[in-house]
């Protein structure tokens, strides 16, 4: 960060502050545009006082026409506080009076417009040093920001609208100066200087990282050593590799710790499956109860892994319990995934709270459980340990199933049994008897294509059959609905809609899960899908500079800053995941431009690895690739689904699969075809070993 930020941040601080004048506010007639949006965070603000209007091209010219500030406010459906200020302040038709006098104001799904939030957050950050939702700037009227922070109680946010107001009618200079100053300052933040060094990516780059990052590890509960705990569900699927291509047990030790006291605390809905956003302690138990689907899906594919790797069955329920939640709450009909359910529903008394669908009394579960409540009680700690607030509790578990029922002097079977019937019933008094969170029921393409992936990772682990019908037709939906004619891709889809233009991660996402369809299909027309995608986003996304990615196409408005989006966080970052289908791909076409591109992009991002490892850990994982064999295993003949099928019951991480039933002119097949036979060719950058016939011969010589 350059020192003039925090001189800036305090000079703005200071004017607004000092600033004593009160502008005259007239009432006014309210013409809120939000009730046209299909969004359902704009539909909840569509009859606010306040005159919100869409982000768009229009309303951007009519600030500009008008000479007013622009005041953005930037949220989503299951954002608790973000409730939490429309009530106090956006209902208030005083406040929204101000507002609409001297602002232009615009709501944004941050959902549907990630943009715009990387804009605006990026801005918040660097006058306030920290950001969150709901997100709340000021802009000059070409949407160049001046203020912003994030949630303010009533009194707080019109103090400050008011000094705002005030200085640009008084000295709007002065404003056009702070803005200039904070726009420079959010294009820094946004550039990745390409690294003037020849790509040598070495293994102490991953151990000086870990070594590192393992300084903020909770051994005893897993993930990190303070809260609120996020998943990152990718950092633990690179330190799972890791640690198995390592046989270091030590690491796999913190893995399997962390993946198991996840899936016992409350963050996982013991009820109905699926996982909240967070946890607000340290052992995983009170969630921030909203539910996302991006989490979900990542989950799925990290506790399949696990399982492949471990075979500890806690995982496996784990998996499926989460999807039988995705397909009870979170599909359409279509085939569509919803994106995300409210932490907030109503109590009994009307009133809405966050967590009240979740939570348990002990005369509830007493009255449901019956004749099993001591078992039950003792099973998910209806005690002080899993006591909440309110005299609620939330269902948390301490132990292993075997070590319970030894305890218990229980059989595994009989506890399964009491399991299913405990859940039943949970289930079937929550669905009756409390009132269900709101739904955000957009379709957004790139979380549906990271559940896509996650049914397809289930299926090539689990081999069960309905998960990959369902991958099957959401990824048909995806190229039925949000893919367009020129070839590239929309971002939302919502009542037979498909709607604005998608953003690298949507491509990235939409692609790694199509190289997935085609390694567990052996259909070619998945991966040809999937390298058309990749060639639209070096026409539209790449910035020939550094060889990355920006996270708009060029096609799109010009926004304050262009950002290109390289850090991990709770979705792996849109270039990480493109730099990874980058080099994947270039395997299976032998392409010389894909494969000097994913090396300049890990080669960029090789300075960051150290500083911010938790940050990097999809980067880590690509560059494992680079640093250990990386196996290319091409299966070809009439039984090679039969094959396939049995090399996926083994955890190979370091390796593509390609195979084929028949002759084909792909790349990676060419000159493999033997009549009558089914060959496996094991490769390491395209020197092969001889093929062999048996899956044990192709292990013996990946174990080599």
């Amino acid at each position: 960060m350059k020192l003039w930020y925090p001189f800036l941040v305090l000079s703005i601080a200071l004017l607004i502050w000092s600033c004593k004048g009160q502008n005259d506010t007239a009432m006014h007639d309210y013409t809120n545009d939000l009730i046209h949006e299909t969004s359902p965070y704009l539909l909840q603000h569509a009859h606010n006082p306040v005159n919100w209007k869409p982000w768009s091209n229009e309303t951007l010219a009519q600030a500009k026409k008008e000479n007013k500030l622009i005041l953005v406010s930037i949220g989503y459906s299951s954002c608790h506080w973000c409730h939490v200020m429309e009530k106090e302040s956006f209902e208030d038709s005083i406040v929204a009076d101000f507002m609409n006098a001297n602002f232009i104001n615009i709501k944004v799904d941050r959902e549907e417009r990630p943009d715009v939030d990387n804009v605006y957050m990026s801005a918040v950050q660097l006058m306030t040093g920290r950001g969150g939702w709901p997100l709340n700037a000021i802009a000059l009227p070409d949407g160049r920001p001046i203020w912003g922070g994030t949630y303010f109680p009533k009194e707080d946010w019109t103090d400050a609208l008011e000094q705002v107001a005030t200085i640009y009618k008084e000295d709007p200079n002065k404003l056009v100066e702070y803005a200039e100053k904070l726009t420079s300052g959010i294009k820094s933040m946004d550039l990745v200087k390409p690294n003037p060094n020849s790509p040598r990516f070495e293994e102490e780059t991953i151990n000086s990282a870990l070594a590192t990052w393992s300084r903020s590890w909770d051994t005893r509960q897993g993930g990190p050593n303070r809260a609120p705990k996020f998943m990152m569900p990718n950092n633990y699927h690179f330190l799972l590799r890791y640690a198995m291509q390592k046989e270091d047990q030590e690491l796999l030790e913190y893995v399997n710790t962390t993946l198991e006291q996840i899936a016992y605390g409350g963050v996982n809905d013991h009820t109905g499956g699926g996982f909240a956003r967070y946890s607000t302690d340290t052992k995983w138990h009170i969630p921030h109860f909203e539910k996302m689907l991006y989490d979900n899906a990542q989950l799925v594919s990290l506790y399949s892994d696990a399982y492949l790797a471990t075979k500890n069955e806690l995982y496996k329920e784990t998996v499926y319990q989460t999807l039988a939640f995705i397909s009870r709450e979170m599909t359409t009909d279509e085939g569509g995934f919803y994106s995300a359910l409210d932490a907030d529903s109503l109590t009994p008394e009307g009133e809405l709270e966050e967590g009240a669908y979740y939570v348990w009394t002990k005369e509830e579960l007493e009255n449901i459980i019956g004749s099993d409540f001591d078992l039950f009680s003792e099973y998910y700690n209806i005690n002080n340990y899993g006591k909440w607030e309110k005299e609620n509790y939330v269902l948390i578990r301490q132990d292993a199933d075997t070590t319970f029922v030894k305890e218990n002097e229980i059989s595994l079977k009989d506890l399964k049994s009491k399991k299913d019937k405990w859940k039943e019933g949970l289930l079937r008094f929550r669905e009756s008897n409390k009132e269900r969170p709101r739904l955000d029921d957009k379709i957004l393409t790139g979380w549906n294509s990271l559940m896509t992936k996650g049914y397809i990772d289930a299926y090539r682990v689990f081999n069960d059959q309905n998960f990959l019908d369902i991958a099957l037709k959401n990824a048909n939906l995806i190229v039925s609905k949000m893919l367009r004619k020129d070839g590239g891709l929309n971002r939302n889809y919502k009542n037979g809609k498909s709607s604005i233009n998608a953003y690298l991660e949507d491509y990235a996402s939409t692609i790694d899960a199509f190289i997935a369809l085609f390694e567990v299909t052996t259909d070619i027309v998945w991966l040809e899908r999937a390298k058309s995608l990749t060639d639209y986003t070096f026409t539209h996304f790449q910035d020939k500079n550094n060889s990355m990615f920006f996270f708009t196409s060029n096609e799109d408005t010009s926004l304050v800053s262009r950002s290109t989006e390289y850090l991990d966080n709770v979705i792996p970052a849109s270039n990480s995941m493109m730099a990874k289908n980058i080099f994947t791909l270039s395997h299976y076409y032998l392409n010389r431009e894909y494969t000097k591109t994913a090396a300049a992009m890990l080669n960029n991002i090789q300075l960051e690895i150290d500083k911010y490892p938790s940050s990097c850990s999809n980067w880590l994982d690509l560059l494992l690739n680079y640093t250990n064999p990386y196996y290319e295993l091409v299966i070809v003949g009439p039984e090679a689904k039969e094959v396939l099928t049995q090399l996926n019951t083994r955890y190979l991480p370091n390796k593509l699969i390609a195979a084929s039933l028949s002759q084909t002119n792909q790349e990676i097949f060419e000159g493999r075809y033997l009549e009558g036979e089914t060959l496996i060719y094991v490769c390491v950058n395209n020197a092969c070993k001889l093929p062999v016939r048996t899956v044990e011969e192709a292990l013996t010589l990946i174990d080599k």
